[in-house]
């Protein structure tokens, strides 16, 4: 008798009592493209009834789909070349649906952005191409796409200019304010407005911010007021305020996040500026959160790292519910889901949180104020606004 039938393997052992409850999932069946021409009917049809990433590519829309059913504040964050490729497209139908109430991007996706309402090109070229012939004609390539210097980026220079002089510079704004009154010019002055989705934004009332303003052209054209005697009272920590202010009034609150960067770890910290910083007992992190990425967790990166990991600093609800990642390069994935979402869900109004900036970082200092933290610290001794007191007397 072998020593296999002394000691049956727990997988051929089918008297074993949890066997039957790790097999009562949906039965993967050769998948049927008939009947499902639909995109969304494809989605869960096809995909859904898949594996691996197709199927989490089903779960994330699907969940996508919960945060509006739900009414939660949804936040878009967008790293990568998105706009370059295409992607204002499904950000201003997602805009005008409702189902987008405030973005975090790279400042490099917004400037892209403003060249086709001036009809500026952006052409398809190729990614095997001589780097040194195209500098020499003047063509900035990324991957496969083509702009012109002169045509193109040194036109949208002036775009930026021209923007950035209508804004009030009596008062320290955010970037939002800033993204704000460009949409605003670009909707007046620009051929094709309905082709950006920084008007789209402007004129839904949708706050756009850049975690990192200095690190895109839009930054690079700042520095011209600045040497030329007019500086642009650009305050990056009025960002951080406004964000956390938006997130800490929501009911719930959700996040769509294309690739990861800096975009990203700006919206997730909302969660520890309120808990960590201020003592607030509003939230106890995000309850939804979808990202579609090739970044893998385990170089360490936080464009990689998992739900489950945010759940340790307090960002995320719970390490395991309503959180999908989707490993697959966004330019597939975001119409896909863009459209399932367009297709299931109904338009939603839209919250129009631009509008609301003042008064819900009013209600956020209210707050701060009165938490005990604020005062006593965490032990009972001196809080952060005692020691802060202390450093600016010195």
């Amino acid at each position: 008798m072998s020593d296999d039938q002394h000691h049956p393997h727990p997988r051929t052992d089918r008297t074993c009592p949890g066997r039957q409850t790790w097999l009562t999932g949906q039965s993967i069946e050769p998948l049927a493209l008939p009947g499902n021409e639909n995109v969304a009917d494809f989605i869960d049809n096809v995909y859904g009834g898949s594996g691996f990433n197709a199927r989490r590519l089903a779960e994330g829309a699907r969940l996508f789909s919960r945060m509006i059913d739900d009414d939660a504040t949804i936040a878009l964050t967008l790293a990568g070349a998105m706009t370059p490729i295409g992607m204002s497209g499904p950000i201003i139908s997602l805009i005008e649906a409702g189902f987008l109430d405030l973005i975090i991007s790279t400042g490099a996706n917004l400037y892209h952005d403003l060249h086709r309402p001036y009809d500026l090109p952006m052409v398809q070229g190729h990614h095997q191409v001589d780097d040194n012939a195209l500098c020499n004609d003047g063509v900035a390539r990324i991957y496969d796409v083509f702009i012109g210097e002169d045509d193109t980026l040194e036109a949208t220079d002036e775009v930026i200019l021209r923007a950035v002089k209508r804004i009030d510079y009596a008062q320290p704004f955010s970037t939002a304010v800033l993204h704000h009154e460009i949409g605003k010019a670009v909707a007046q002055d620009a051929p094709h407005p309905e082709k950006s989705l920084l008007v789209a934004a402007a004129k839904h009332q949708v706050p756009i911010y850049t975690s990192a303003p200095g690190d895109s052209s839009i930054g690079m054209n700042l520095v011209l007021p600045y040497l030329f005697d007019k500086p642009v009272a650009l305050n990056p920590i009025l960002d951080v305020i406004e964000t956390t202010a938006i997130i800490r009034d929501a009911e719930k609150n959700g996040v769509v996040e294309v690739g990861g960067g800096s975009p990203k770890n700006f919206y997730m910290q909302t969660q520890p500026v309120l808990h960590q910083m201020l003592n607030d007992p509003s939230k106890g992190g995000h309850d939804y959160f979808l990202q579609l990425t090739t970044d893998a967790p385990h170089w360490g990166g936080l464009s990689g790292a998992t739900p489950a990991e945010a759940k340790s600093w307090g960002k995320v609800k719970d390490a395991r519910r309503n959180n999908v990642v989707v490993y697959s390069c966004a330019s597939i994935t975001l119409p896909l889901i863009a459209q399932y979402v367009l297709i299931r869900n109904k338009p939603r109004k839209p919250r129009r949180l631009m509008a609301r900036l003042d008064q819900l970082t009013e209600r956020l200092r209210e707050s701060a104020r009165q938490t005990t933290i604020f005062r006593a610290g965490h032990t009972g001794t001196r809080g952060f606004a005692d020691i802060w007191a202390d450093a600016t007397e010195t």
